[in-house]
């Protein structure tokens, strides 16, 4: 039954918490007392210069030079944020309030060679060299330093010593094709390359080397790179290239933090390439400094003594989620590998569900956050966490990538633990955080978000543009948050950064996924209302897919769809590819296409199956109509799904109404 209440906050929870801690410093500081989450929320909602100040103050942000205002600019685009203030992101990770330099901070799991443990103060080291290294190649405030490089502590080292320079960081996982670094690095130029020479997923050795050849190449802006030997740990660099040794060598020089701007830009991260190139969001210091910190203690309880685990890539923004984990004092778990199988350096890989639960075990994790197909894998695979493994350090569970159905709530409190809290959140690239979540003061009910977030300002709108309760609605954001994108590269006039997020409600923000928002304020989001496609909690844009498989000689057109499955699931990706006149399918060509998304992009643009059909629908001036194909193969008629008089050709969806015929109609 959704709504089903799983868990309730003990009677104690305002004395056990750290929202709860907040709540009292906000009565004793502020003189403000509010008597549930949903005072709370609304008045984060709509006195943001309050709640955000209460942010700054309550975290101690250190600042290098004062805001003269918290909002100058309350506009979207264009909201100005802490004018005049100076800080720097990394040094605030870096503070690891609570943590004494014994203390583990990071701790480094992987299928490729045995933990790495570092301590707080190897970690400051760590960055202390690497900043020194990037300065002797070069860099300097506003430089780009690229990362081509798993979950692995060095890319954390890498991104907080560029951060603290005041450059601008970027990561693609090592899963990535050329053509998908590509287009991502190409946007940004960077200056400095860190690599890795390959992987291992499982027990399988993945070298990467030709690909870092390749990207180099293709980047004329590099004046350096770096290789991380971490497939084969004693080779030599190749010609023309450092190795991290050399980058993380030992020198005098302090570790110092540069202070720029609140706007500053810290990192940037892209999309998932749905129509066209993916695109660049830059996100400043301040603002995902702030966000982060109120999410990861106010809505996930982290703080010292606790170790947070996220299973992610560094090509999501789970990633960057997840590394902030030390400004609230947290410890954080890395993992890189293949979850469904467990490996160990040396020894066969067999499969095994249970690899990050027992990974969670071993390091005495207080929160694992994965994603939902992960979640609903297990239960389908009747796996039972809490008897394989010792769970009783963790205390939270998330989970995102795509909607929780009300079964895998039920299989997380009956298989893991009847005791945890389970937050199933929502948010995206675009913000680098969830703005529908968890929190410890609400219960936890099967199949429901639990809350809209403090200082986010989610409504559902209909299709008149109308806020609506209880009823599915475009998802919007009606006020301004620290961490929406400073912009997006190379848009100096702000033209693509609107067109992505103001073009349909002028001064509000448009996300691209449905919502049901109850009235007690729990909120359901049923998938996207865009095309992107989403595969193992992972979005992935068409725009890369078609770039791949039209550039094949034999393919003319093609159009791919992600049918979900009626429990939530992975579901199916299906290619639908037009060949060029005369030729003839044959499993060989499907062959070849697939593998050539696995290697130009990533394994998870696999289809799941590849037809042909006569044509591709498209609309008068020329946009391919993934939408109503999704909606004529899920069971939907063509009048329907399609406004057949605006197409160039509405007799080509006939051959996918028969094609979800030939399938029953369903996902």
């Amino acid at each position: 039954m959704v709504g089903e209440v799983l868990w309730s906050p003990p009677v104690d929870v305002r004395d056990r918490s750290r929202i709860g801690a907040y709540l009292d410093w906000l009565r004793t500081d502020r003189g403000l007392e509010f008597d549930d989450y949903a005072a709370l929320w609304r008045w984060s909602v709509t006195d943001l210069d309050g709640f955000w100040r209460s942010i700054w103050d309550y975290f101690e942000v250190k600042a290098y030079a004062e805001p003269t205002a918290t909002l100058a600019d309350a506009g979207m685009p264009g909201a100005r944020w802490f004018p005049g203030a100076t800080l720097n992101y990394a040094e605030h990770v870096l503070r690891m309030p609570g943590l004494a330099d014994d203390a583990p901070v990071v701790l480094g799991h992987s299928q490729t060679r045995a933990p790495v443990t570092l301590t707080a103060a190897e970690l400051r080291e760590q960055v202390r060299r690497v900043r020194a290294g990037l300065v002797r190649l070069g860099v300097g405030t506003g430089d780009r330093v690229a990362a081509y490089a798993p979950n692995v502590p060095e890319t954390f080292v890498l991104m907080l010593a560029t951060t603290s320079l005041g450059a601008i960081f970027s990561s693609c996982a090592p899963e990535f094709g050329t053509r998908s670094v590509l287009d991502r690095w190409r946007q940004i130029e960077p200056t400095v390359l860190v690599a890795v020479d390959g992987y291992r997923y499982g027990d399988k050795p993945v070298d990467r080397r030709a690909e870092v050849a390749a990207i180099r190449a293709a980047l004329p802006s590099l004046g350096h790179t770096v290789v991380l030997p971490y497939l084969e740990p004693d080779a030599a660099p190749p010609d023309g290239t450092l190795g991290w040794a050399d980058l993380a060598a030992g020198t005098d020089e302090p570790l110092t933090f540069a202070a720029v701007p609140f706007d500053h830009p810290l990192y940037v991260l892209y999309s998932s390439g749905t129509t066209g190139l993916p695109k660049p969001i830059v996100h400043g210091h301040g603002g995902i400094l702030l966000e982060h910190l109120k999410m990861l203690a106010l809505h996930h309880d982290l703080g010292p003594a606790d170790r947070f685990f996220w299973f992610t890539t560094t090509g999501w923004m789970m990633w960057n989620f997840l590394v902030s984990g030390p400004a609230v004092g947290a410890a954080i778990v890395l993992f890189d590998g293949n979850p469904a199988v467990a490996a160990e350096p040396g020894r066969p890989a067999r499969p095994d569900l249970g690899t990050l639960w027992r990974l969670a075990a071993d390091t005495r994790t207080s929160y694992f956050g994965t994603s939902a197909p992960f979640l609903l894998a297990c239960r389908k695979a009747e796996l039972r966490p809490a008897d394989l493994v010792d769970l009783s350090a963790l205390r939270g569970v998330g989970s995102t990538g795509a909607p929780l159905p009300a079964e895998g709530f039920r299989w997380v409190y009956d298989a893991v633990g009847a005791d945890l809290r389970l937050d199933s959140l929502s948010g995206g690239t675009d913000v680098c955080t969830g703005f529908v979540g968890g929190v410890p003061l609400l219960p936890v009910r099967a199949g429901e978000i639990a809350c809209r977030c403090l200082g986010s300002r989610v409504e559902a709108r209909s299709a008149d543009g109308s806020p609506v309760i209880d009823q599915l609605g475009e998802l919007v954001i009606t006020a301004p948050m620290p961490s929406m994108p400073v912009g997006f590269w190379n848009d100096p006039d702000g033209v693509r950064y609107r067109e992505a997020y103001f073009d349909v409600y002028p001064g509000v923000w448009r996300h691209g996924d449905w919502i049901t928002i109850s009235e007690r304020g729990s909120c359901v989001i049923t998938g996207r209302s865009d095309a992107t496609l989403n595969r193992g909690g992972v979005r992935l844009g068409t725009a890369e897919f078609y770039s791949v498989v039209e550039g094949l000689p034999e393919v003319t057109d093609s159009v791919v769809v992600h049918l979900e499955d009626d429990e939530g699931g992975a579901g199916e990706l299906l290619l639908f590819v037009v060949l060029g006149e005369g030729l003839e399918w044959d499993p060989a060509l499907a062959a070849r296409i697939a593998r050539e998304l696995r290697t130009g992009l990533s394994p998870r643009h696999v289809p799941d199956e590849i037809h042909q059909v006569g044509a591709v629908p498209r609309t008068l001036s020329g946009k391919k109509l993934e939408v109503p194909v999704k909606k004529i193969l899920t069971g939907a008629p063509i009048d329907s799904a399609a406004a057949t008089g605006a197409l160039v050709n509405p007799e080509s969806l006939v051959a996918f109404e028969r094609f979800a015929r030939q399938r029953g109609g369903a996902g």
